[in-house]
């Protein structure tokens, strides 16, 4: 029962590790990146499509993100559906296929991502330390039911804490990482 409590709690901090890495990939650093268009639905035949599942997204340069769709028809589609996503991206089209240039971004709007990304990091050490709570509650229930000791509770709140800890560095780490990024040139 000990193992399972440190399991739970292990898996929730893995998932606001992993929510904190999608929800980053979203943040625009000056690179052109697909990521940027995962949101973006495409209204194909009538249904919201991913706009990866119409077309082949590609970088090939630094600042731009081309898109060949996989039937022409669907050029103004998916032209619409950026737009509507309100990316901050133009689309421009030559009837066979669609230019996104990435903006180099000022260092007013480099701060304000470097502030989104920190924002992010907080709210996932938010979530890791409310693991860490429901982990410290379920070893006080097992030893309040007589299933642990005091000694194994303290343990537990003792490796748990450590677990938090790991935790939190990873995500401080992924968060300056995110942050070198956007404020590079």
């Amino acid at each position: 029962m000990y193992n399972d409590v440190i399991k739970k709690a292990r898996s929730g901090m893995d998932k606001a590790v992993e929510a904190l890495k999608k929800d980053m990939t979203k943040v625009r650093t000056g690179r052109a990146s697909t990521t940027l268009l995962d949101d973006v639905m495409v209204d194909y035949y009538g249904t919201p499509t991913p706009l990866n599942q119409v077309g082949t997204l590609s970088v090939p340069e630094s600042r731009l993100i081309t898109i060949q769709p996989w039937e022409k028809k669907l050029l103004p589609e998916i032209e619409k559906a950026i737009f509507k996503a309100d990316i901050g991206l133009t689309p421009s089209s030559d009837g066979q296929i669609i230019r996104l240039v990435i903006p180099p971004m000022t260092e007013e709007r480099r701060k304000e991502m470097g502030k989104l990304v920190r924002k992010m990091g907080e709210d996932a050490k938010v979530a890791a330390r409310g693991a860490r709570r429901d982990a410290n509650e379920a070893m006080k229930k097992l030893e309040k039911n007589k299933d642990i000791s005091e000694d194994d509770l303290k343990r537990g709140e003792k490796d748990i804490q450590e677990l938090t800890d790991s935790y939190v560095v990873k995500i401080d780490e992924l968060v300056a990482m995110k942050e070198k990024e956007i404020m590079a040139i």
